[in-house]
C-alpha cells in the first residue's frame, strides 16, 4: 500500500468495483445492459424479505415513490442509501468543511471512496431504522436476518447503479425513480389502489361516476391525470430554454470556429428535487421512527404513520381533492394570463400572473363552496393552505440550496468550467483565453441559472403534489426531466449508430 492514503481510501479499495468498459459502447449494447439493470432491479422489488410480517408493512407509499423502493422486498431501501450519502458529502464539501477540490484526481478518489462507504453505512443504518419501526419481523429471533437482507439489497442497488452509470444509460438512480414512478403511474390508471376515497383506478372511477350521474366527482378524479400532463408539457418545454455562449477552438496557429454551448435552464438538472424529497421523506421518516419511541420532536403521526401535528406535518403535501382543484385553476389563470401579458406588457408579467392566480383560486373555491354538497372532503381549510404554503417554501428553499451546493461540488462552478475550458482550447471569441476573464464572464450565467433553475424545479414538484400528480408530484417530475436527459444523452452520443428507424423516431 501506498504511505499518504487516507485509510479510508484503502478500505474502499478491498470493496469489489465495476469497472468502466476499455472501449466506447454502442447504443445497442448500452440498451442491452440497461434493460438488464432494470430486470434485475424489477425481479428484486418482487422478493419479499424472510421473516417479514406482512400485515407491519403500510403507510410508506411516498417513500417507495421517491427511493424507487418496495416496503417489504429485498428493494425496501431503494436508492435511500445513496442519496442519504449524496447529501452529506455535498453539504460537507460545498460548505468547505471538507476542503476538496473535485477537479484534482487525488481528491476525487477521496470523494469516491468516501460515498461508497458511507452508501454501505446507510444501507446497514437504514435497515436497522426499517426493521425495528416499520418492516417488522414475523419474530424478535428474525429480526437482523431481516436486516442483513435488507442492508444487502441495499448494496446490491448501489452496486446496479455503479453498473448503470458505467455500462448503461445515465445513472441506476435515475433510472430506478423513472422505473419506480412509471409503474405506479400505470397502476393508479388502471387498477387499485388510489387511495382512500376512490379505491379502483382513475379511468375506472372516472367512468363509475361519470355513468352515475357525480359529474363533480367524475372532475376531481381526473385532476390527477390534468396535472401529470401539464407537468410533462412544462418540463418539456423548460428543457429548451438555454443560454447559448459560442465558442471556438483556440491554437497557436489560430481559431476554429466550433459551435454553441448550452447552458441550460435546469442548470443542476433533477438532483436537487431529489435531495430535497429525500431530505424531506426522511424527516418524516426519523420523525415516525422517534415518535413511536414517545418522543414528538420531528411530529406528531397516526396509527396509519401519517403526520398529523408537529414539524413533519407541515413539511408534507396536504392530500385534499378541492385543495388540488383550487390549486390547478389558480395555476392554469396565471400561466394564461403570463402568456397573454408576456406579449404586450413584459414589465408586468409577475404582477399579472400572481393576481391571476388569486382570482383563479377564488372561483375555484367559490365553485366547490356551490357545489360542495357533491365533493368529497369540503373544502380547503386555512391550514390546509397553511401547510400548502410551507411545504412549496421548503421545496423552493431546499432545491435552491441543493442546486447552488451541486454547483460548486460537482466541477459546475463558473472557476471549474473556466478551467475546462482552458484545458480543453476552448475559448469565447472576443475574449482572451484566460481562465480569471471567462469565470467572470461565466458569473454573470450560472450561478443565476443554478438559483433560478433550482427553484422553479422545486416549485413544480410542490405544485404536482399538492396537485395530486400521478406517481406523487415530485416523482413524475423527476421522471419527465429523467426521460428527455435519456432522449438527450442517446441522441447525443449515439445518433451516428443508432438503427435508421429509430433515428426516423427521435425525428433526427
Amino acid at each position: 500500500m501506498q504511505t499518504g492514503i487516507p485509510f479510508y481510501v484503502k478500505l474502499a479499495q478491498f470493496l469489489p468495483t465495476i469497472e468502466a468498459p476499455a472501449k466506447r459502447l454502442t447504443l445497442r449494447e448500452k440498451l442491452k445492459w440497461t434493460a438488464l439493470v432494470l430486470a434485475l432491479f424489477y425481479a428484486m422489488g418482487s422478493v419479499i424479505v424472510y421473516g417479514v410480517a406482512p400485515e407491519s408493512v403500510s403507510g410508506l407509499e411516498f417513500y417507495e415513490v421517491i427511493f424507487g423502493s418496495r416496503i417489504g422486498s429485498i428493494t425496501t431501501l431503494g436508492i435511500g442509501p445513496i442519496v442519504m450519502a449524496g447529501i452529506i458529502l455535498q453539504m460537507l464539501v460545498g460548505s468547505k468543511i471538507i476542503p476538496w477540490d473535485l477537479r484534482r484526481e487525488e481528491d476525487k478518489i477521496k470523494y469516491n471512496a468516501a460515498q461508497k462507504l458511507l452508501t454501505i453505512f446507510f444501507c446497514f443504518f437504514e435497515a436497522i431504522s426499517y426493521t425495528f419501526s416499520f418492516v417488522h419481523p414475523a419474530s424478535p429471533e428474525l429480526a437482523w436476518l431481516v436486516v442483513l437482507q435488507l442492508a444487502l439489497g441495499g448494496v446490491i442497488i448501489m452496486y446496479l447503479d455503479e453498473i448503470t452509470s458505467k455500462w448503461g444509460i445515465g445513472s441506476g438512480v435515475s433510472l430506478f425513480i423513472a422505473a419506480g414512478v412509471s409503474q405506479t403511474i400505470i397502476w393508479r390508471l388502471f387498477y387499485p389502489p388510489l387511495g382512500e376515497e376512490y379505491g379502483m383506478g382513475i379511468i375506472p372511477s372516472f367512468l363509475l361516476y361519470l355513468f352515475a350521474g357525480n359529474f363533480s366527482e367524475a372532475l376531481l378524479v381526473l385532476i390527477p391525470l390534468f396535472t401529470t400532463i401539464i407537468v410533462f408539457a412544462i418540463v418539456i418545454f423548460t428543457q429548451g430554454i438555454r443560454v447559448e455562449i459560442p465558442i471556438t477552438f483556440t491554437f497557436a496557429f489560430g481559431r476554429i470556429p466550433a459551435r454553441k454551448w448550452p447552458l441550460r435552464f435546469f442548470y443542476t438538472s433533477n438532483i436537487p428535487v431529489i435531495l430535497a424529497a429525500a431530505l424531506l421523506a426522511n424527516i418524516a421518516l426519523f420523525g415516525r421512527m422517534l415518535y413511536q419511541r414517545g418522543i414528538s420532536l420531528l411530529g406528531v403521526f397516526d396509527e396509519k404513520g401519517h403526520a398529523i401535528g408537529g414539524l413533519a406535518y407541515y413539511l408534507t403535501a396536504p392530500v385534499k381533492a378541492s385543495l388540488a382543484l383550487c390549486a390547478l385553476t389558480a395555476f392554469l389563470f396565471a400561466l394564461g394570463v403570463g402568456l397573454f401579458v408576456s406579449r404586450r406588457y413584459k414589465k408586468y408579467i409577475l404582477r399579472s400572473s400572481f393576481a391571476a392566480g388569486v382570482v383563479g383560486f377564488i372561483l375555484a373555491y367559490l365553485l366547490i363552496h356551490f357545489f360542495e354538497a357533491g365533493f368529497k372532503g369540503g373544502l380547503p381549510t386555512g391550514e390546509d393552505l397553511i401547510r400548502a404554503c410551507t411545504y412549496t417554501l421548503a421545496m423552493v428553499v431546499l432545491s435552491t440550496v441543493f442546486s447552488v451546493f451541486w454547483m460548486n461540488t460537482a466541477g459546475m462552478d463558473p472557476k471549474s468550467v473556466a478551467e475546462q475550458f482552458k484545458a480543453s482550447y476552448l475559448s469565447v471569441p472576443g475574449f482572451r483565453r484566460d481562465p480569471r476573464i471567462m469565470e467572470r464572464l461565466l458569473e454573470k450565467y450560472i450561478p443565476p441559472l443554478a438559483v433560478l433553475g433550482g427553484a422553479f424545479v422545486g416549485f413544480i414538484a410542490a405544485f404536482a403534489n399538492l396537485t395530486l400528480a400521478l406517481g406523487t408530484g415530485t416523482g413524475i417530475l423527476l421522471t419527465a426531466i429523467i426521460i428527455m436527459q435519456f432522449y438527450e444523452s442517446i441522441v447525443a452520443q449515439h445518433l451516428e449508430d443508432m438503427h435508421p428507424a429509430l433515428r426516423k423516431f427521435m425525428g433526427r
